[in-house]
């Protein structure tokens, strides 16, 4: 959930967040499966370009002001091998001009929300949240740190006239690597507007803000457009189109997730 820990992770939590704000109610329990695919490629300031191949699998499942959620994921990155998904181009202690392909396991991430009583229907809701990641990419062929990783998140929701309002504030404590130095702690944003496009159909555009990852990375910006389609009671679709304009992005991503709730 910030095209890291995970962009994707807190474009869930704003998801849900918005449909919270537009259903005004929800299940005793209710629960969710969402399979994604993550496309993203760039030269992250490197001379040589990187390609990340991001397949997540999450289960949520909330009941009353409490929400849990777990994401595990496959990863495939093709690159010269100094670009973490969640990080951006780092400085790796081996690191060469020579393009190598590396797959396996990403980092798994647990996930605690609560959701905070609305004092009026025309109030705005607010959801904290805390993340662990679990360090099950491997650090060896440099798909992860190989370390703890601890997000803390508020998010917040309005609806205004015709657009629901969302936003995400954040900071990443993040564990110590050997194999990628300087990592540093850090701040993020997410601000967005969705607008119903049909009875099924929402469309919205989202701006994510991160501070600096590591001594040798940049802070980033990305804008992302993106639609979601209800197909029944059940099913959802979503895609995203994502541009980064600094080096800590890449220079374009796309997302899709497919996901069924009940």
């Amino acid at each position: 959930m910030n095209s890291s820990p995970i962009i994707l992770l807190l474009l869930f939590s704003f998801l849900s967040v918005a449909a919270s704000a537009q259903q005004g109610s929800q299940a005793v329990v209710s629960q969710a499966l969402m399979a994604g695919y993550y496309r993203a490629q760039g030269d992250f300031g490197l001379s040589l370009d990187t390609s990340i191949r991001y397949l997540p699998l999450s289960y949520e499942v909330d009941r009353g002001n409490w929400g849990f959620q777990f994401l595990t994921a496959a990863l495939e990155v093709e690159g010269p091998g100094a670009v973490l998904i969640n990080l951006g181009g780092v400085n790796q202690a081996v690191a060469g001009t020579d393009i190598s392909s590396e797959r396996g396991p990403g980092d798994s991430i647990v996930s605690a929300i609560y959701h905070f009583d609305s004092y009026s229907p025309d109030a705005a809701f607010f959801d904290l949240r805390f993340d662990i990641k679990l360090p099950t990419a491997s650090e060896e062929k440099g798909l992860g740190t190989g370390e703890f990783d601890f997000n803390l998140q508020l998010d917040v929701s309005q609806q205004w006239r015709q657009l629901l309002l969302f936003s995400s504030l954040g900071y990443s404590v993040r564990g110590r690597s050997d194999l990628f130095m300087g990592l540093r702690d850090g701040a993020y944003l997410q601000l967005g507007a969705a607008l119903n496009l049909g009875e099924r159909l929402s469309g919205g555009v989202l701006y994510d803000y991160r501070e600096t990852t590591s001594d040798f990375t940049p802070e980033s910006h990305d804008i992302s457009p993106y639609l979601s389609w209800r197909l029944s009671d059940n099913w959802s679709v979503t895609s995203l189109l994502s541009r980064g304009y600094t080096e800590a992005s890449p220079d374009w991503s796309f997302y899709a997730s497919l996901r069924y709730s009940w």
